[in-house]
């Protein structure tokens, strides 16, 4: 069992890597920074969206599993 959460995390994390790697440059926290030039609201749309919620549900099932992990091997 615990064999099969590693390979999990392993992958996930490879994944959740590969969707941030993914997400377009400057739709993030630039605008703070003074990036942004109108400060127009910004909606992710088409694939935007799905690699958004993509790398949610990613980063959800690996702290998942690393909570799963960490209970049995204590």
């Amino acid at each position: 069992m615990k064999n099969i959460i590693l390979i999990s995390q392993i992958i996930i994390s490879a994944l959740l890597i590969v969707f941030i790697l993914f997400q377009q440059r400057g739709a993030g926290t630039s605008s703070i920074m003074g990036g942004g030039g109108g400060g127009s609201y910004y909606q992710r749309r088409g694939l935007e969206k799905v690699l958004m919620i993509l790398t949610i549900i990613s980063a959800t099932l690996l702290l998942i599993l690393s909570i799963v992990y960490f209970w049995l091997v204590k």
